[in-house]
């Protein structure tokens, strides 16, 4: 029988963070209904660091957590992330946007350089200038490029080397309470813990209901990437990732000649293993062609990943008001490798009992500004 001390259901960045945050101080069992770790929003994530990302707690989170990024490394001495340019793009009747974002960078001590359209063609050469397309563009110098593959094994090393466990393929199939533990049912086995973490993603509140825990609102949305070829660019490794300030593309360097880029869609869905929709694909294509000089003829790749939000579009992190050792880590969008260590530390501190970190306090983040109470769970 397992009885481990806390249960944490998904594998992705949020439930593997957590769980080795708090294995030095619990025995924790990890449980994951796919064949790996990450097989989900996380392994099909772009994973691009920078300010242009939510409200002022996803970035002052952000902030928090950019230095652990860039010097954490992974197995076999694997960097969690290398420094790479984030180009921010603006029409012209957008500059007010950028006047916002470099507030910001200031705010958090970036190096930033405010570029004309021209300016910044020089360093993505595609890029098509004009009042409607790129007019002005903010370029930040410290952004970061992550490896998300590092970052999910490094936690999960941790998380054995304390003496915890991955359980794979353990699709959770009814979930109950008695006597003070969680009773979860899997296909390989039931396991018991006073303590469970809801660290699902997509399907966050599908665990909630089988547990008997109010919802909190989780809406699961699609977003679609493409990969594409650049005919008579062969070496652009050293292009910015270039995102537009609002609706609009973002394109990244990856490998000799070649592009990812996405038309930043957020399409509603059920929690599912989601795929591509033609609709997608081709907007992706026709916003990249408006914007730039390519010409997009054939998409050799493309995938589609779900990010999840809360109603508020902000992190989920604490336990549930309704039921005693549920533990909500869940709602962290398309930011959840970029705030992960900070969330980690918060949601350990709160999972243990512990006093909220300095940190977060100082940077104006309390407790109740992320918690479920917040969301009536």
């Amino acid at each position: 029988m397992r009885k481990p001390d806390v249960i944490v259901i998904g594998a992705g960045i949020a439930g593997l963070s957590l769980a080795a945050a708090i294995s030095s101080r619990a025995r924790v069992m990890v449980i994951e209904a796919e064949s790996a770790p990450g097989y989900h929003a996380s392994g099909r994530s772009v994973a691009f660091a920078h300010f242009g990302l939510g409200d002022g707690i996803v970035r002052t989170l952000t902030a928090m957590s950019m230095n652990a990024l860039a010097r954490g490394t992974g197995p076999g001495d694997a960097p969690f992330a290398q420094v790479h340019p984030a180009l921010h793009l603006a029409r012209r009747d957008q500059r007010d946007r950028l006047d916002w974002l470099a507030q910001v960078h200031q705010r958090f001590v970036r190096k930033s350089i405010r570029l004309s359209g021209e300016e910044a063609r020089t360093l993505l050469p595609i890029l098509k200038v004009g009042p409607e397309q790129c007019y002005e563009a903010l370029l930040d110098t410290e952004a970061l490029k992550l490896d998300t593959d590092a970052m999910l094994q490094a936690h999960r090393r941790d998380l054995l080397r304390a003496g915890g466990e991955v359980l794979t393929g353990a699709r959770v199939s009814a979930i109950g309470r008695e006597k003070g533990l969680w009773h979860v049912e899997t296909p390989r086995g039931p396991v018991f813990a006073p303590v469970l973490v809801n660290a699902a993603g997509a399907w966050a509140d599908v665990i909630a209901r089988l547990a008997g825990v109010t919802p909190i609102g989780i809406e699961p949305r699609r977003r679609t990437v493409i990969a594409l070829r650049t005919p008579g660019f062969s070496d652009v490794a050293n292009w910015p990732f270039a995102k537009t300030v609002g609706e609009g593309f973002y394109v990244l360097p990856e490998g000799k000649g070649r592009l990812l880029a996405s038309a930043m869609d957020e399409t509603a869905s059920d929690p599912c293993d989601a795929v591509p929709e033609e609709i997608d694909v081709a907007l992706a294509a026709h916003r990249i062609t408006s914007a730039t000089d390519l010409a997009v003829r054939h998409i050799p790749h493309s995938w589609a990943g779900l990010r999840s939000f809360a109603p508020d579009e902000l992190p989920v992190v604490g336990f549930s008001r309704d039921a005693p050792g549920f533990f909500w880590f869940a709602g962290q969008g398309g930011f959840g490798f970029q705030t992960a260590p900070a969330l980690a530390r918060a949601g350990a501190a709160l999972l243990e009992g512990r006093a909220w970190p300095a940190a977060l306090e100082a940077a104006g983040i309390s407790a109740p500004m992320i918690a479920p109470a917040r969301l009536g769970a």
